[in-house]
């Protein structure tokens, strides 16, 4: 298993990340100052709600039910403070309010 992995956001002039494996995706965009906005860091508030590709765990109990609340017209959503990465990911939408 790889001990870095990289994290994309395609279709931006956001600059590729690594990250090393298990790190929390929050804190890691926090330190690059990415485009993705972050709120309670809780998973309640869903600030940080965006669509990642790659991830091979996918949400918990209480991740799940905040986002049925908030993107129940995208599955594939997930929150990004709740997100460790595993994979190489790629980030390929959020909401950008």
């Amino acid at each position: 298993m790889a001990s870095e992995f990289r994290v994309q956001f395609p279709g931006t002039d956001f600059p590729e990340l690594r990250v090393a494996g298990g790190l929390s995706l929050s804190r890691t965009l926090d330190v690059q100052n990415s485009p993705i906005l972050f709120g309670c860091r809780t998973g309640i508030c869903a600030t940080c709600i965006c669509l990642i590709e790659g991830l091979r765990r996918g949400p918990g109990e209480d991740e799940k039910e905040v986002l049925e609340i908030y993107a129940p017209e995208h599955p594939g959503a997930r929150l990004a403070c709740q997100v460790d990465v595993d994979a190489d990911i790629s980030i390929v939408g959020w909401d950008e309010d």
